[in-house]
Parts: C-alpha cells; sequence; structure tokens
C-alpha cells in the first residue's frame, strides 16, 4: 500500500491547527480540526460530514471510535484525511481520488511524533488558544 503521509504533509497542517466555526471544504482544506462530540467542534461536523460522503471512513471510525483529530488537505485530484488517535500515539491516512467513487484507501497506522503529539494535546486542552501561543 502506498504511504500516504508524510511529515511534511504533516508539519504543514499542525502549523494550521486553530478554531473556527464554519463547515465548508474551502475552510476544512489544509486544517487539522479537534473533533470533539459536545458541543460539536468543526471538526466533528467534518468527520460526519466525510462519513456521509464516504461510507468506508464511516464504517472505519464506527469500528475504531472518534479520533481527536482530523486532518484534511488536497493535491491534484486527491483527497487526504488524517485521523489522529492521541491515547494510541497513532494516525490513519485516508486517500479518494477520482475513479474511485465513495471509497477510501486506508493506509496506517503511523507513530504520531512527541512533537506532534504535545502539539495536539495542548490544543485538545485548550482549543481557544492559537498555537503561536504554546
Amino acid at each position: 500500500m502506498l504511504r500516504l503521509v508524510s511529515a511534511t504533509v504533516i508539519g504543514g497542517l499542525l502549523s494550521a491547527c486553530a478554531p473556527f466555526g464554519g463547515s465548508t471544504d474551502a475552510e476544512a482544506k489544509d486544517q487539522i480540526m479537534l473533533v470533539r462530540m459536545e458541543p460539536p467542534s468543526f471538526g466533528f461536523k467534518r468527520l460526519a460530514n466525510q462519513s456521509r460522503r464516504y461510507p468506508d471512513l464511516e464504517s472505519f471510525v464506527a469500528l475504531r471510535g472518534l479520533p481527536d483529530f482530523l486532518a484534511e488537505t488536497s493535491n491534484e485530484n486527491l483527497h487526504y484525511l488524517i485521523l489522529y488517535y492521541l491515547r494510541d500515539r497513532e494516525a490513519f491516512a485516508c486517500r479518494s481520488g477520482q475513479g474511485r467513487g465513495p471509497s477510501l484507501e486506508f493506509a496506517g497506522p503511523y507513530p504520531i511524533t512527541d512533537r506532534e503529539f504535545n502539539l495536539l494535546d495542548k490544543f485538545r486542552r485548550d482549543p481557544t488558544r492559537e498555537p503561536t501561543e504554546w
């Protein structure tokens, strides 16, 4: 299976951590979003939306549980989703593309580095602060 996540992609997405309230594809592009059910976070809404679009994702989350964070990015005709599970210190990557219909290709788990874990954990504990304040 292709390796879908690189340190460059994750590093770029981590620098985009920030709280915001919209729900469109454009607002989610190149973002890492907190996934919290109550009150529903932007990341939770995006995960629900993407799960409706991709039944494979819905099945994966039903088996694994809600991730702590969801990242989205696109490159050419490919759409990437990265699911971060902090408790297990691992991430899973999903890739869609033209011609695949509503299916995703999954890869992982990938270990979350200490730097990634610390940054995401701080954001999880206080999502109102900008990453530059940490």
